[in-house]
């Protein structure tokens, strides 16, 4: 597309959109989201700028590739599972930490989240190398 508008306004959207990615991930514990659907969203901020300036433009600018990307993901899923085995329990069992910020109070980190950012990178990496694959042919 050649159309300077459009390239205008997907530089100010991308960042929203990456933005509320990270908000559908964090929000999928407690309400509907998480990491499918915010990978999909980080995606999709991609071939947003792929379609305004290239493909070329939004490989550069997500400074990884997608395989690895995915590759990244997997092996962040795979931890979080694994962090319950090496604690003696089923695979993919929740096992949470407590964090202590003094000024703030305790902050409760669990692997459920480390799943879900896996999952996340995965679901973006395997969109954007489909899209990107095909609009380069």
């Amino acid at each position: 597309m050649n159309d300077d508008i459009f390239r205008t306004a997907a530089r100010f959207i991308r960042p929203l959109l990456l933005l509320f990615s990270l908000f559908l991930l964090l929000l999928g514990h407690n309400e509907p989201g998480g990491g499918f659907v915010g990978g999909l969203m980080a995606a999709s901020a991609f071939i947003l700028q792929a379609m305004a300036e290239g493909t070329e433009a939004a490989r550069r600018s997500l400074h990884v590739d997608p395989f690895a990307l995915m590759a990244a993901g997997l092996g962040t899923a795979i931890t979080a599972g694994a962090v319950a085995t090496v604690m003696g329990r089923p695979f993919l069992t929740g096992t949470w930490m407590e964090i202590h910020i003094p000024p703030y109070g305790t902050l409760h980190l669990g692997t459920p989240l480390l799943f879900d950012l896996g999952v996340y990178f995965v679901v973006a990496g395997t969109a954007l190398a489909i899209v990107l694959g095909f609009a380069e042919k």
